[in-house]
């Protein structure tokens, strides 16, 4: 019982979830900013997995790391926390899914996750991928619903209503 209590307190100290929140933010940059930098590659990474059209590829190639870069950003920020959080969460869930599709047909496909990365990181598919990315998405879903302190957003707000003080507005 004592330990139990004693996980929960630690699952949800602020500072936990500050680290969480820092680690997928952190790692949205990353896959965001690789992907950007290798939109070529990260295009037949998409298309081979059979579920869009390559034409749809290009496009997803195109938008998709600057969702992870924006979301990631603003996620370590602590700007609209809880939504980028969801974003996150939602890129996850798809990823996660097109990784079991593919993995079920049996085809031998690289990730895509990280273009370019070093060897022995974008390895070919397997349950371990998906593991990863369902852990990274329970790790969303935590500071999507814990994440409360340390936030950008509530600082300069705070700072304002100084400010509006100050100046009898």
């Amino acid at each position: 019982m004592r330990a139990i209590s004693l996980l929960k307190r630690l699952f949800t100290h602020p500072y936990f979830i500050l680290i969480l929140r820092l680690y997928i933010g952190g790692l949205f940059i990353y896959a965001g900013i690789s992907k950007i930098n290798n939109t070529g590659q990260f295009t037949v990474a998409i298309a081979s997995y059979g579920i869009v059209s390559y034409s749809t590829a290009e496009v997803m190639a195109i938008v998709l790391p600057w969702i992870e870069l924006i979301s990631g950003v603003f996620l370590v920020a602590g700007i609209g926390a809880p939504f980028c959080a969801a974003i996150i969460g939602l890129l996850l869930a798809l990823f996660s899914i097109a990784i079991l599709i593919n993995l079920l047909r049996g085809a031998p496909l690289h990730c895509g996750c990280f273009p370019g990365a070093p060897a022995g990181v974008s390895d070919l598919i397997s349950s371990r991928e998906f593991a990863r990315d369902i852990l990274w998405l329970i790790m969303t879903l935590h500071v999507f619903f814990f994440d409360k302190s340390f936030h950008l957003e509530s600082r300069s707000s705070l700072l304002l209503k100084r400010i509006k003080g100050k100046t009898g507005q």
